[in-house]
């Protein structure tokens, strides 16, 4: 059983940055596939960014450039570097993990919410 718990949310203005953590418990953090989704008000989740075990990454392109998606192992935590927020990236931030068994994503977080003004 893993349990995710996203912080690290809050309210920038544009232009501005902040980073999101994502802490796990469990002891096999290092062996799922983990992402990051947000959804805005009235719109359907979407993935922002993924990491793989070994640490290739992938983004949306709303976000490339922008943010970056990165794990510590050790310490059982991914983070969300964004930087050069805009106000649509306004939403609900969630992280996720996915057994590299799975087809579906296993464990999710609560979710942070981050609001970016203009």
């Amino acid at each position: 059983q893993v349990q995710l718990v996203e912080s690290g949310g809050g309210f920038v203005q544009a232009g501005g940055s902040l980073r999101l953590s994502c802490a796990a418990s469990g002891r096999t953090f290092s062996s799922y596939f983990m992402y990051w989704f947000r959804q805005a008000p009235g719109k359907q989740r979407e993935l922002v960014a993924a990491i793989t075990t070994g640490g290739s990454t992938n983004y949306a392109d709303s976000v490339k450039g922008r943010f970056t998606i990165s794990r510590d192992n050790a310490k059982k935590i991914q983070y969300l570097q964004m930087n050069s927020l805009k106000p649509e990236d306004t939403a609900v931030y969630y992280c996720a993990a996915r057994g590299s068994g799975s087809v579906t994503y296993d464990y999710w977080g609560q979710g942070t919410q981050v609001t970016v003004s203009s």
